[in-house]
């Protein structure tokens, strides 16, 4: 691009929500730039990333509508067809199972970095113009759009500028964004484990004293662990040796699957929950994890920052139809405080059912079996929860 440059959006952050968002809106023909600190490496198919989603088919049929969602499902995707939680101090259980809900599935395990890659891949063809290696480092907001300056001397002059930029969000703080923060003191431990039995195409989840440790179905017979757990007894599991580990996780997964064997690397990361107080200041929004950071139990994460790019493609396609300015932020106000509120929504009922179940309180202990138990004799309850997720 030119030292100076004029566009209609400007999109910092190049991760999953925000490839697919410049992807989107450069597809409703309008003059669309993505910066990016670093180019992402490419997806290699012998090198499994830690980093997986529980893809939801709202999501998927917004990739489909970009283009990159066949590519994406045939490459490694594994479907998952149920799912069963259960809780480690109580009797019962939740099920929800594709075939109640007249479904082939109920979503997809993909790992972050093929998403990351066909996203990459479908930029040029979109007409994206790409600024990479590019950081913003200062922005200035007038009546008309926003101008960002980057460190390689760029200026870029956009009706719209969309923080992308993930949880420390550089543009979000340029711009003078307010967030509200709260520590778990948990890291979800993440690895690659290879069960007795197989998975059958099914999510686990067993809730525990300490934490969720969620099983997720991986291709060629692997699963995904994601492992709540509170600080030091994360930093405990990581040290210990691999016969030990396995032993341990074999035990709080109630041996399930049957014996189970780490196959791969363990990595545990801090969790948090991050809620900005609005995502509109003027002519810069912000959406996925520069917006709102939740915690992991539910695998929504990245759902719901593609929510936030759908709905945002649509307020933009109205404001098209009707002639007006999309940019305008009257305009973008109502998308702002839908999005806002149905995080926080998200976000404060992950932060509950992790209060609820991560507690070995005796009267807490003994009301989670029973309502599990009901939860799953009342059938219009777990669809009910399934479409809430799956956005539909």
């Amino acid at each position: 691009m030119n030292r100076r440059a004029r566009i209609d959006v400007a999109v910092v952050g190049g991760g999953v929500v925000g490839a697919a968002c410049a992807i989107a809106l450069a597809a409703l023909d309008l003059d669309v730039a993505l910066v990016e600190a670093i180019e992402p490496q490419r997806w290699a198919p012998d090198k499994a990333d830690l980093r997986v989603y529980a893809f939801a088919p709202d999501n998927a049929r917004l990739l489909e509508s970009i283009g990159v969602w066949g590519d994406i499902r045939t490459t490694r995707a594994q479907p998952y067809r149920r799912m069963r939680v259960w809780d480690a101090a109580a009797a019962g259980e939740l099920a929800f199972d594709a075939d109640a809900f007249g479904r082939n599935e109920l979503g997809w395990i993909i790992e972050h970095g093929l998403l990351v890659d066909r996203l990459w891949g479908a930029l040029p063809e979109a007409g994206v113009h790409l600024n990479c290696p590019g950081q913003v480092d200062a922005l200035e907001q007038h009546d008309q759009g926003v101008r960002l300056h980057l460190d390689d001397g760029t200026r870029l002059d956009a009706r719209l500028v969309i923080a992308a930029d993930g949880a420390e969000s550089t543009v979000r703080k340029l711009a003078g964004f307010d967030v509200v923060t709260h520590d778990y003191a948990q890291r979800g431990l993440v690895a690659y484990v290879q069960t007795q039995h197989p998975h059958q195409d099914t999510a686990w989840q067993r809730f525990l004293p300490g934490g969720p440790l969620a099983l997720l179905p991986c291709t060629e017979g692997r699963s995904s662990i994601v492992w709540t757990l509170p600080d030091e007894e994360a930093k405990r599991l990581l040290a210990v040796d691999d016969d030990t580990f396995n032993r341990e996780l074999t035990r709080a997964f109630d041996a399930r699957l049957g014996d189970m064997r780490v196959d791969s690397r363990r990595v545990a990361f801090p969790l948090r929950r991050l809620l900005a107080q609005r995502y509109l200041q003027d002519r810069v929004l912000i959406i996925g994890d520069a917006a709102h950071v939740v915690h992991p139990l539910a695998g929504q994460g990245v759902n719901l920052g593609l929510r936030d790019v759908a709905a945002l493609r649509d307020s933009i396609r109205d404001a098209q139809t009707r002639g007006a300015d999309f940019a305008a932020s009257q305009r973008l106000l109502r998308w702002a405080r839908t999005r806002k509120s149905e995080n926080a929504a998200a976000a404060y009922a992950f932060d509950g059912l992790n209060r609820l179940f991560s507690n070995d309180g005796v009267a807490v202990s003994l009301l989670r079996g029973p309502l599990l138990g009901l939860a799953g004799k009342l059938p219009v309850l777990p669809h009910a929860l399934w479409r809430r997720a799956a956005g539909l």
